[in-house]
């Protein structure tokens, strides 16, 4: 069913306070197709919501918001693993935690990264030294044009660093309404993020004969030390993508700061974006309804309930710091709606 002049609030996790001029709730294919169709006739943009941990509302959309609550997932094991078949609308945390709890390895460090399953390729989200695409298997995507569904492997994605083709020449082309990932037979724990190996070195004395859910557990301790539940203060996690810059750049800024946190990325080094804003002196800064997390600076909160153009012009006047200071460019990662 089709509602009209929905407030959005509850459906994104910065709980910005934006009105939508048509939302619908998805639960099957048929419903999916049909909001689409109501779309179409009335040439409306659209707007999918997951978990909305990865958007900004600056304002009220004139369009379709469409919350996609496709649920259903299966975990068969085959010759070389386990094969995983997930609806678009299932919580991504519960189906890490669902793997580790079965003993299956493969998605611990990306345990407790909010939003739902149909959004990780999107983003190709990413955490502790491991990536979504080093799980992807395949997805399964309604075009909106259409109503029609596609099959998309690892290279038609196009995954790279937080990016994908959903993000690029297919951006409000598709919606995601399934995923297939594929876990390894033999499992090996990926412990060489620092502060996962500070961490695990701590509490297990070392990295060594680890099973998947006490990854999982030194994922969720480290998160929680420093991440804000969105239920309490909201916010959207990571709002900055760490910046990549070229060897010279990297030489040239470690020369000026020797303690600066950097990781090498291919040809170049990708730099601590939370590193950056902290060093410019914006972590705990408050400006009217929003700031930056007093623990990390990479979060950006909005505990007064502010507009989403708080949100962004918050974003940029910290961007605009960075790049004086340290000559990085920084890009956010959450997308801005309308």
């Amino acid at each position: 069913m089709i509602e009209t002049d929905i407030d959005l609030q509850p459906h994104n996790t910065l709980a910005i306070s934006a009105r939508s001029a048509h939302f619908a709730r998805v639960q099957t294919l048929e419903q999916l197709r049909e909001a689409l169709a109501f779309a179409r006739e009335r040439h409306l943009p659209i707007l999918p919501l997951g978990g909305g941990s990865n958007i900004v509302l600056t304002g009220d959309f004139p369009g379709l918001a469409i919350q996609v609550d496709l649920c259903g997932s299966t975990i068969v094991p085959d010759d070389s693993g386990h094969a995983i078949e997930v609806a678009a609308g299932e919580n991504w945390h519960q189906l890490v935690m669902a793997t580790v709890e079965r003993g299956l390895g493969g998605l611990e460090n990306l345990a407790l990264i909010p939003g739902k399953v149909g959004a990780a390729p999107i983003q190709n989200i990413g955490a502790y030294g491991v990536e979504l695409c080093d799980r992807f298997a395949g997805l399964q995507a309604m075009e909106i044009a259409s109503g029609e569904l596609h099959a998309f492997s690892a290279a038609d994605c196009e995954f790279a660093y937080r990016d994908s083709v959903f993000k690029g020449r297919l951006r409000d082309k598709y919606i995601i309404t399934q995923v297939s990932l594929r876990l390894p037979k033999e499992w090996r724990a990926h412990t060489d993020y620092p502060a996962l190996r500070h961490y695990l070195t701590e509490h297990h004395r070392g990295c060594d004969l680890l099973t998947p859910i006490q990854v999982t557990q030194a994922v969720i301790a480290i998160r929680n030390s420093k991440l804000p539940l969105p239920e309490k203060i909201p916010n959207a996690g990571s709002f900055f993508k760490n910046p990549i810059v070229d060897s010279d750049s990297y030489l040239n800024l470690k020369a000026e700061h020797p303690d600066l946190v950097a990781f090498a990325a291919g040809d170049g080094w990708k730099l601590a974006a939370g590193w950056l804003i902290d060093r410019a002196g914006w972590r705990g800064v408050r400006r009217n309804s929003v700031g930056v997390h007093e623990l990390q600076a990479l979060v950006l909160v909005n505990p007064g309930r502010g507009a989403g153009v708080e949100v962004t012009q918050l974003a940029e006047e910290i961007a605009a710091d960075v790049r004086v200071k340290f000559g990085v460019s920084l890009e956010p990662e959450p997308r801005y709606y309308p």
